[in-house]
């Protein structure tokens, strides 16, 4: 097994032989800067050409240009949103499938948001096509798919909640910390989801299942939920992270109660 890259720590440290193999979608990002380096556009002409789909370049680079705010984060939905657009109406299906196995890292963001943003999908399909992208072994692919159902796990509250407690006993950490990330009350780069901030004790059938998680992956992400809600509802952060401590007293819940309590620890 090839040792894996470390990744340059700043672009214009990036080799142009690595950066050119990012480019045509050869090899996969090695760490946050690289993400940041890869030149979507030209990743999107590489890998059309490549498939023989030059067709769908100008109509997808058409709406990229129109964004009013182009980050790495838009114009990747705005590529994901195109491709599932236009393979729907070419009956192209197939190649929208096989980029969910791509060996570049970023060509499966876009296939993650084809399927979030995919309304001939309902919620249940939603999420149970997206966990191929939650277990995927790249950081930036199980960010991304997690932005790309925010938006219906928000507008279907509920059922989005009952659905990913299952997910919180998957032997997968990476599937395991999705149930929590995805459902934050505030989040990182995505609308809030106001219930949530409110009423935070609806999401304790994700939470309470990995009070005590071993992964420290899923500990962030359940330190950082709880961190959300002590925003607006300090008291109940306050509440449930005694209580935890009172039934759980190992060193992976007091990390997690660590986290959640830092903001409130601060007033």
């Amino acid at each position: 097994m090839a040792e894996k890259r470390k990744g340059a720590r700043s672009m214009k440290d990036i080799p142009g032989d690595i950066l050119e193999q990012m480019n045509r979608g050869e090899i996969e990002t090695a760490n946050l800067t690289e993400w940041l380096a890869v030149d979507q556009r030209l990743l999107l002409k590489n890998l059309l050409h490549q498939n023989e789909r030059t067709d769908y370049l100008d109509p997808i680079l058409e709406h990229v240009n129109q964004l009013k705010k182009q980050t790495v984060n838009t114009v990747n939905e705005a590529i994901g949103t195109g491709l599932l657009r236009l393979s729907y109406q070419n009956q192209d299906e197939e190649f929208l499938s096989n980029l969910s196995t791509h060996p570049a890292d970023l060509v499966r963001c876009w296939a993650a948001y084809a399927t979030g943003r995919n309304n001939r999908l309902d919620l249940k399909q939603k999420l149970k096509n997206i966990q191929h992208f939650a277990s995927d072994s790249h950081f930036g692919v199980r960010e991304i798919c997690w932005m790309a159902v925010r938006p219906d796990i928000s507008t279907n509250l509920s059922e989005s909640l009952l659905i990913l407690s299952e997910w919180t006993t998957n032997t997968d950490e990476n599937i395991r910390r999705f149930a929590s990330e995805s459902t934050r009350p505030r989040g990182v780069w995505c609308e809030h989801i106001q219930e949530l901030k409110q009423n935070p004790g609806l999401g304790l059938g994700i939470l309470e299942p990995l009070r005590s998680d071993s992964s420290k992956y899923v500990q962030d992400s359940v330190g950082n939920w709880l961190n959300d809600a002590s925003k607006s509802q300090p008291e109940f952060v306050t509440e449930i992270c005694d209580e935890w401590l009172r039934e759980s007293p190992v060193k992976e819940t007091e990390y997690i109660v660590r986290k959640a309590l830092r903001t409130i620890k601060k007033k």
